[in-house]
């Protein structure tokens, strides 16, 4: 069996992380292997893409219909002023191509919706879920779980973060069993507002579980929900079960 290596350079960069038993040279390249899709270049998707594409992952996938607005530069830290009226995912990609130019970056400028979602993310181990709508939250969710696909999400709202790890590739709950219809009243920074701190305390933790898919390092986040504040700095795991009345259970195994 032909032993993993990476380039001189590249031993140098990511020193920190070699010299860890649970990284070491394999696991490197295990992530300079990983293909990564990132839906949503808001709050949470950017401190996600920078974590991720300075530990290394080889390919990123950033989905984004939306322009830079003066309201975003509080918590959007892959922006700045000069970018306001830019697209999201082209000044993304400039910005991991800065970061490190080996890194294949792919951009989708468009919507996902049931009729692209294949088409943008079938060539993508793990999807990370970055949007602000129940809607498009769903269509996700049950992209992943019917294709299989690692499902990392995370929602914020005023102080209060979640964070959601699904394995589809074994048996577990998803979304819908966590909440099976949306609000009538949609949640989102724009009505409720945003600590922005909060931001990129979610979008790391994001990063840190996509690192740890790709080492597939054993820890008990699967089938969990992490909840956390951020004016009190709690944090707490709760148990998700399988819904007996998800729309997904003929999916769940």
């Amino acid at each position: 069996m032909k032993k993993a290596s990476i380039k001189s350079e590249d031993y140098q960069k990511y020193h920190r992380q070699l010299i860890l038993k649970k990284i070491g040279i394999s696991g490197q390249k295990k992530i300079g292997d990983a293909k990564v899709l990132v839906i949503g270049a808001g709050g949470l998707g950017c401190p996600l893409i920078i974590y991720l594409s300075y530990s290394g992952v080889g390919s990123l996938g950033i989905v984004d219909h939306d322009k830079i607005e003066i309201s975003n530069l509080s918590r959007q830290i892959l922006f700045t002023k000069k970018d306001i009226g830019k697209n999201k995912t082209f000044i993304s990609r400039k910005a991991i191509k800065k970061i490190n130019k080996n890194i294949n970056v792919e951009i989708f400028n468009k919507k996902i919706d049931k009729n692209n979602i294949d088409k943008i993310a079938k060539n993508y181990e793990i999807i990370c879920d970055g949007t602000d709508n129940f809607k498009t939250r769903y269509i996700i969710n049950d992209y992943c779980i019917k294709n299989k696909k690692i499902l990392i999400s995370s929602a914020i709202n005023k102080f209060d973060g979640q964070l959601f790890k699904f394995d589809f590739r074994k048996k577990t709950a998803c979304f819908r069993c966590f909440m099976p219809d949306a609000p009538n009243q949609e949640i989102n920074c724009e009505s409720d507002g945003i600590m922005t701190t909060l931001a990129g305390i979610a979008g790391s933790l994001q990063a840190n579980e996509v690192i740890k898919s790709i080492l597939n390092i054993k820890n008990n986040k699967n089938e969990n929900i992490m909840i956390f504040n951020a004016l009190n700095s709690n944090f707490r795991m709760v148990k998700l079960l399988k819904n007996p009345n998800c729309k997904n259970n003929h999916l769940h195994g």
